[in-house]
């Protein structure tokens, strides 16, 4: 293996070539990545070098980074997050400024694992951590039109004292995310987390069963993003991947819920009552093992001056109060060339069933093409 054809040197010349323009990440370790990625190689470890991103100043010290540098992963560097003070809607800002859509450099690519989004999508790293407490991964997965996963809230050690942040994980497909599950959740060892079952290629029948459902039963969400996730569910019907059943996905509207656990106030009687009532919902939703669809954000990416009064998370965060896992993957786009994301969500802990099905979902829908930036800098290579 030599420095010009290695996997991480890769990533790095493209982390050069783009990042000055995209703003994905807040630091860069060229030096270090290589040097794991020798190792890794030299010791046969298992992931020999897969070049990927943390999210943030404090991703390298993440249990996932841990998990991916002992299972031979070599850290490219930290991605961007929201800058300093700065209000929760808005989203990314990296070394060279602020974080933009590999599709679109007047849109946000979502956050708050902007980075992340942006370094998997533009093919800067293989895959990226990141976390997601109300929207965190599967909205910049979205909007950068690629795979994120939430993983089930407690499987994974997080700093969020509020329970609702859990770890997840960025990459270009479903199965491109497959190390991170395989290494991160299926590890052994004095520093794993609980064991599940493996491998990951899960035998599953088709046609999954699945609820779909646009709004949860209160959202507000634009006409065309609606469209574009009923088309990509319409197709996964007539492909014979899902099968639809004759449930109501009617939820309360989280918002003064997660509101107030975020807040350090769990026990105030309107967030005990919805979680109590949403929990209740989402049990009978999913039982039998069916998926919940429904799209990932009610809105397009917005531009960089924020979405106003519009939640983007109005359609995630139910989730991050539920601990459910859920998923986000490329539904299709609108007419303004913006990505739209297909939410999967699952039964807690079900998060290697929710995988393979996102695969088998991923199949039956077309092949997420390469967003324009990193096209331009495949050309110029």
């Amino acid at each position: 293996m030599t420095r010009t054809t290695s996997a991480v040197a890769r990533a790095l010349e493209r982390i050069g070539r783009l990042d000055p323009a995209l703003h994905a990440f807040i630091e860069v370790w060229p030096d270090e990545a290589l040097a794991r990625e020798r190792e890794a190689v030299a010791r046969r470890l298992p992931l020999g070098g897969l070049p990927f991103a943390v999210k943030g100043p404090s991703g390298i010290r993440s249990f996932a980074a841990r998990r991916l540098i002992a299972a031979g992963g070599s850290p490219v560097g930290a991605t961007s997050v929201p800058g300093p003070g700065t209000h929760w809607q808005t989203w990314g800002l990296g070394a060279h400024g602020r974080t933009v859509n590999p599709w679109r450099a007047d849109r946000t690519p979502g956050g708050s694992s902007a980075g992340s989004a942006v370094a998997v999508a533009t093919g800067m790293a293989e895959l990226a951590t990141g976390s997601d407490g109300a929207g965190s991964v599967r909205i910049p997965a979205a909007w950068c039109g690629v795979f994120g996963l939430k993983t089930t809230n407690g499987l994974l050690p997080s700093p969020d004292r509020s329970g609702l942040a859990s770890a997840g994980v960025l990459a270009r497909s479903a199965a491109a995310a497959e190390p991170y599950l395989r290494h991160v959740l299926g590890g052994g060892g004095p520093d794993a987390a609980p064991a599940l079952p493996l491998p990951l290629q899960l035998p599953l029948p088709l046609p999954l069963p699945a609820v779909y459902s646009e709004d949860l039963g209160f959202a507000e969400v634009d006409p065309e993003v609606a469209a574009v996730v009923r088309a990509a569910v319409d197709r996964l019907v007539a492909a014979g991947t899902v099968r639809l059943l004759g449930r109501d996905a009617a939820l309360l509207d989280p918002v003064e819920a997660w509101t107030a656990v975020r807040g350090g106030s769990p026990d105030a009687p309107e967030a005990v009552r919805v979680r109590r009532t949403n929990d209740e919902r989402l049990d009978a939703l999913l039982a039998g093992g069916a998926l919940l669809l429904t799209p990932v954000t009610p809105n397009r990416p917005h531009g960089h001056e924020g979405p106003g009064d519009l939640y983007s998370t109005a359609l995630t965060w139910a989730f991050n109060l539920s601990g459910h896992p859920a998923a986000s993957l490329p539904a299709g786009f609108t007419g303004d060339g913006c990505p739209v994301g297909l939410q999967l969500a699952a039964a807690r802990g079900a998060d290697v069933r929710l995988l393979a099905a996102a695969r088998a979902v991923e199949d039956a829908l077309p092949a997420a093409p390469v967003p324009p930036a990193a096209g331009r800098a495949a050309a110029g290579r």
